[in-house]
């Protein structure tokens, strides 16, 4: 049988208190809930095996982590659905393509179930159904990693692509600026020419050359921005 880790008691002899619940998905990028299941997937091991010690508050624990990573998994799963074809068919293989992870996800909250379940019933069979579940954490870990770098190659195409429109809408902001430039120039050339009877028109000039001094200073900050991020 493989060794599994013991639980920790305090000085007291208490097994220590369940962790708080990690928080349910709600507006989290993709890249952290994925980088969230490793972390959960450690704490369910960590609350299972105190929970075959007979802590039913480690059980319950133990459940309510097993049901926010399924919800979580299910959601990462289902991801391809609402992403373009080529990026979704990335994502797609990454889980159930030829090497894909979905399997060994799969087959490891199974057997999380299988070994609370036997806690549960303070089953003698408990002890060889957690020793199958630490045999297959590394690999459950190794699926994770894999998952989470799927999502952060997919995050950072999304910026890289933002980044490019960004791009094209500050050289069209430069290409009207510089137009209106002209125009401005032009105006106030005119303006003069006209000498008493274009004050009025020599103003509206000099008011759109100062407009299109900020829209200049504007699109080199979205510029600066724009090369930060990349």
């Amino acid at each position: 049988m493989a060794a599994y880790p013991l639980p920790v008691r305090s000085s007291q002899g208490h097994l220590p208190a369940p962790t708080a619940a990690a928080p349910r998905d709600g507006d989290m990028s993709l890249v952290n809930l994925a980088a969230r299941q490793r972390m959960l997937s450690q704490r369910m091991v960590l609350q299972t095996v105190l929970a075959t010690r007979g802590s039913d508050l480690h059980l319950k624990a133990a459940r309510s982590s097993l049901a926010l990573f399924s919800e979580s998994h299910a959601k990462l799963v289902d991801t391809p659905r609402h992403l373009d074809t080529a990026v979704g068919d990335s994502i797609r293989s990454t889980y159930q393509g030829p090497a894909g992870v979905g399997p060994t996800i799969d087959a490891f909250i199974q057997q999380v179930e299988r070994t609370l379940e036997l806690a549960e019933r303070h089953s003698p069979r408990v002890e060889d159904a957690l020793a199958s579940l630490v045999d297959i954490t590394d690999g459950v870990l190794d699926a994770l990693n894999t998952a989470t770098t799927a999502f952060d190659q997919l995050g950072k195409a999304k910026s890289e692509t933002l980044m490019k429109e960004l791009a094209g809408i500050v050289a069209s902001i430069q290409t009207v600026a510089r137009e209106a430039k002209v125009v401005s120039f032009n105006a106030q050339v005119m303006a003069a020419r006209a000498g008493q009877h274009g004050r009025e028109f020599a103003v509206v000039a000099n008011v759109l050359s100062g407009i299109t001094n900020e829209i200049d200073g504007l699109s080199l900050q979205a510029v600066s921005l724009a090369g930060r991020n990349r």
